[in-house]
């Protein structure tokens, strides 16, 4: 079984890097683009360094060295986790893109180097894994980290848009109170680790593909899952518990079609556009379909 939750720690922290990482593929022709870049690529350089480091002395110190190796954990968690790669690595890649174009990189160049900021995030998380006796690299987290990057690099080379949103939702679970040290003891360790109160959900832009449906309302499609206090199927039921997937249709709100004169509250939406807003909404789990009003 995977330690998930300090792993987890260490990427969240990893993905406020790259973002500034980025920064540094940016061209220097203009005074304004060397007033930004040259404070913000030493800050940069120097951070993820010390993120490396960090990484592979402080967290995996705790575990041998070994020669590389894969593990499959692709049956672990109904693959909340690989979803969980999947939502990071595209807000990666799209929070880079956004900001390497703000200083000044062209636009296809941005996307590209947008996309390469999240393989730099993740991929040395599993790099490391492999050399752990600990854990073991993962093919399934690399490829979900990929298909994260692809759904942002293929949407902005067709459509120059984001027209599909991966989004978050967190509703708290009963499980994590039966194994703490493993699903969170607080609501904080929960948000990362109890995998029973996580989803994931594509939200479509339906106005971007019809002009004459109205702004601000999206589909969404959701995943999740329930009834894990181990990490696979097998162990759950021998002790008593019943594994079971979720998934979700329903109304999703997108505040990137509201726009203010204000810097500081379009960040804000932007962020909190990151996750699902509740709404009427389908439920399907163990071949029963609920309706929600307010989900």
């Amino acid at each position: 079984m995977r330690i998930v939750f300090k792993k987890n720690l260490i990427r969240a922290y990893i993905i406020l890097c790259i973002p500034v990482l980025a920064y540094g593929q940016a061209p220097m022709n203009d005074s304004l683009q060397q007033k930004r870049l040259k404070p913000l690529l030493i800050t940069s350089g120097a951070v993820y360094a010390t993120s490396m480091v960090g990484l592979g002395s402080l967290w995996y110190s705790d575990f041998e060295r070994q020669s590389f190796r894969f593990f499959n954990d692709n049956k672990e968690w109904k693959q909340i986790d690989k979803a969980g790669h999947f939502y990071s690595a595209f807000h990666i890649s799209k929070s880079s893109f956004k900001l390497l174009k703000w200083s000044g990189l062209p636009e296809r160049k941005a996307i590209f180097w947008g996309t390469i900021s999240s393989f730099l995030a993740l991929t040395p998380i599993e790099v490391f894994d492999g050399f752990s006796s600990g854990f073991g690299a993962s093919i399934g987290d690399i490829a979900a980290n990929t298909l994260g990057g692809a759904l942002f690099f293929a949407q902005y080379r067709i459509w120059n848009e984001t027209r599909i949103h991966p989004k978050y939702y967190f509703r708290r679970s009963n499980y994590a109170a039966l194994r703490p040290e493993l699903l969170g003891s607080n609501l904080g360790e929960e948000l990362l680790k109890d995998y029973n109160a996580q989803e994931y959900w594509l939200s479509f832009d339906l106005s971007r593909f019809n002009a004459k449906i109205p702004k601000w309302i999206n589909l969404s499609f959701g995943y999740g899952a329930s009834g894990m206090v181990f990490a696979n199927d097998q162990q759950n039921k021998q002790n008593g518990f019943n594994p079971r997937r979720h998934y979700f249709i329903g109304i999703d709100i997108d505040l990137n079609e509201y726009h203010s004169k204000s810097k500081i509250i379009n960040t804000i939406l932007y962020f909190i556009n990151m996750v699902r807003i509740p709404g009427p909404t389908l439920e399907l789990s163990d071949k029963e379909l609920k309706a929600h009003f307010i989900y």
